[in-house]
């Protein structure tokens, strides 16, 4: 029974807010089998992107990896991935088109020219773009597994992007631990997001994950959020992946304190799936927010299921 209510969906008509259509390796099941399981989540509109590295398969292994954590061999730039997901889009019809809430993030965070991958995204497809994102600043292993420079959310190579984002009004959503993993739950890395919200106020920024990924851990991590939301207004927050498992929700009961954090800050939070190509999770992964959803009073359930993200992403602004 549990198996199959997971397959159910969510109860409540949202919008994911957060989802991969590629994976690792850059395939993807086509945007045709996203609808269909998007249809059994209950999901509306689904704000998608690809991953900007690629997993490298290394002349040591025998074996293929199947994701970043897979092996320790290196991950890579793959700039390609912004013209698959133009290309899945524009292979569906209009009425599918209307489904999906695309967004540009194939390019190198430390290079002062990303911006320029954005202007040709743009150039060569036009009137597709929702967005920037998901951009991967500090994240766990990956950091430390891709070539090149540690790409953090304050990086001079990021200054004209935000810019662009602010002069097209086009949001970013950036992942940006707030701290490494295995240290002390002191946020070392927090003053970076701040570093780049001051810097930056004209730029809407989503936080993905709301800082937080695997073996991040901060015993009063709402009070961290709050604090941001309360210091920068062009500051929002997607609470998906671990976020939710591990402190909005952890063993499926919803926490007091994120739930009273909610109320408050409804307007600014949204949820996602952050599933990785594999669209069958898609059901259950957004089903299990409703624990959460149901706690709240009805306009915040509506605009974190919803309203916030359509806010966001709603229109084409590129």
């Amino acid at each position: 029974m549990g198996a199959l209510r997971g397959m159910l969906g969510s109860k409540h008509e949202t919008i994911d807010a957060h989802l991969h259509i590629t994976d690792f390796l850059q395939d993807t099941d086509g945007l045709d089998k996203c609808i269909k399981y998007m249809d059994k989540a209950k999901i509306k509109h689904a704000v998608i992107f690809g991953l900007p590295v690629s997993k490298l398969w290394a002349e040591w292994e025998k074996q293929p990896p199947g994701y970043y954590l897979g092996d320790n061999s290196k991950c890579y730039y793959y700039s390609a991935v912004d013209f698959i997901v133009a290309h899945e889009f524009s292979a569906l019809s209009k009425e599918k088109q209307q489904r999906f809430w695309p967004l540009i993030g194939g390019f190198n965070a430390t290079d002062k020219f990303g911006y320029k991958h954005i202007e040709r995204m743009i150039k060569y497809h036009p009137g597709i773009w929702h967005g920037v994102g998901e951009i991967l600043f500090r994240h766990d292993d990956l950091t430390n597994l891709t070539y090149g420079d540690p790409p953090r959310s304050n990086h001079p190579g990021m200054d004209n992007v935000y810019a662009m984002c602010a002069e097209l009004n086009m949001p970013i959503c950036i992942h940006q631990n707030i701290t490494s993993v295995g240290t002390s739950s002191y946020p070392q890395w927090l003053h970076e997001l701040d570093e780049t919200c001051q810097n930056h106020p004209r730029t809407t920024i989503v936080w993905a994950h709301a800082g937080v990924s695997r073996r991040v851990y901060s015993p009063i991590y709402y009070q961290v959020v709050k604090r941001a939301l309360e210091s920068y207004d062009n500051l929002y927050v997607d609470l998906s992946w671990v976020v939710f498992d591990d402190f909005v929700a952890p063993g499926g009961v919803p926490d007091e304190n994120w739930l009273k954090f909610a109320e408050e800050f409804s307007e600014r939070l949204c949820i996602g799936s952050d599933v990785v190509r594999k669209f069958q999770q898609l059901p259950y992964t957004m089903q299990r927010y409703d624990v959460f959803l149901d706690s709240l009073s009805e306009k915040a359930r509506k605009d974190i299921a919803f309203d916030t993200a359509h806010k966001l992403y709603g229109k084409v602004v590129a």
